[in-house]
């Protein structure tokens, strides 16, 4: 059927684990290494879908959980699915909504059959299974989805991590025969987690069964839920290579500088992070001299834009004075215009990425651009 074939690498970096590649979805090709603005309600907040896309970006993140909730799927479904509800026209990943469920929600419970939770919205309970999940995210449309995990907190033992990876494996299986058999005028693509906590032999295992059920991408699940940077990067680094080469590599959750850096050497094509969107709501800003709070007084006469050369309209037409004054009377437009930098920041990043891996020459960009960002620590 050619559903597994939807990626291909064009450029290996010769001195790392970095790579180009084309990812082809219903909604059109995406070159890749490439960030993910989260747009968690179908919407990514504070910013018009036409200014995401006129930044360059063509997939954004939807959640299951919160979609499913509100405003549910018959709604979406009368709309005919999520792009048009949202009129979005590119592609959307929907996430399975697990974090969400073993997060957010007051109660739940894990079973083989699936999970039953309480909404966090009104205390409503539900049950899903992990082909519930996959048909919710076909009555959205989702270009990609991933499948029903169990989601594990650090420092848990052993033998509750090995519990969670079971289960997963088995949702893991479930979903996929219930994606290949199902409705296939839905033509998103199915994403399998890695999990196995922080358990190398874990690890690998989880790698090795959810490899084998050849799902058309593999994400890297469990990683950057508040471990130090050194134990991310070493287990990252155990995890990668034990996943297919040919397939698409997605880690869950990172979006700082620093962390694409590494996980871009470590040869991943696909991150989001809700940090970009959220830091930005609180007049938190990126430069390549680290990250800048604009309510700081220091900026107040500042007539200078958060970034020298930034296209954004943040930096074209405003001042750092300016934005810090529509942060301290509580502005919208504060909030609209430092989410549009931290995104258009993010995607001139990836930009710069991806023609340096292109030129052999992403080694020295990674380690000049973190010398000078890690140097100027907070503004």
């Amino acid at each position: 059927m050619g559903e597994q074939h939807i990626f291909s690498i064009s450029k290996a970096h010769k001195d790392s684990q970095a790579r180009l590649g084309t990812l082809r979805l219903p909604h059109g090709r995406i070159t890749t290494p490439m960030f993910m603005p989260v747009g968690t309600n179908g919407t990514v907040k504070a910013m018009h879908h036409q200014t995401v896309e006129s930044i360059g970006y063509r997939m954004i993140l939807g959640n299951t959980y919160h979609l499913y909730l509100r405003p549910g799927t018959e709604v979406i479904r009368s709309y005919g699915g999520l792009h048009a509800f949202s009129s979005w026209d590119h592609n959307i990943l929907t996430d399975s909504g697990g974090y969400q469920i073993f997060s957010l929600a007051d109660f739940r419970r894990i079973q083989e059959k699936g999970v039953r939770f309480r909404s966090h919205i009104d205390g409503s309970y539900h049950e899903l299974s992990p082909e519930d999940i996959v048909d919710t995210q076909r009555i959205f449309g989702s270009d990609i989805m991933m499948c029903l995990d169990v989601c594990t907190p650090p420092d848990i033992p052993y033998n509750k991590a090995e519990e969670a990876l079971r289960i997963t494996t088995s949702w893991a299986k479930r979903s996929k025969g219930h994606w290949s058999s199902g409705d296939q005028t839905c033509e998103g693509k199915l994403f399998g987690i890695i999990q196995g906590n922080f358990f190398k032999e874990l690890r690998k295992r989880s790698a090795g069964e959810i490899g084998e059920i050849d799902f058309p991408g593999i994400a890297i699940g469990g990683l950057s839920v508040g471990e130090p940077k050194e134990v991310f990067e070493d287990f990252l680094s155990y995890t990668v290579a034990y996943i297919e080469k040919e397939k698409p590599r997605y880690v869950m959750g990172i979006g700082t500088p620093d962390y694409i850096l590494e996980a871009v050497s470590q040869g991943i094509d696909i991150f989001d992070c809700v940090f970009a969107t959220r830091t930005a709501r609180n007049g938190t800003v990126f430069t390549d001299d680290g990250m800048i709070s604009l309510k700081k007084a220091v900026h107040a006469f500042d007539r200078g834009p958060i970034a020298e050369g930034c296209p954004c309209r943040a930096c074209t037409t405003y001042s750092r004075g300016y934005l810090r004054h529509l942060f301290k009377t509580n502005e919208i437009l504060g909030p609209m215009l430092t989410t549009e930098h931290n995104l258009t920041y993010l995607y001139q990043f990836m930009e710069n990425i991806r023609r340096h891996i292109q030129g052999d020459t992403f080694d020295v960009f990674k380690k000049d651009f973190l010398d000078r960002y890690r140097r100027a620590g907070q503004g």
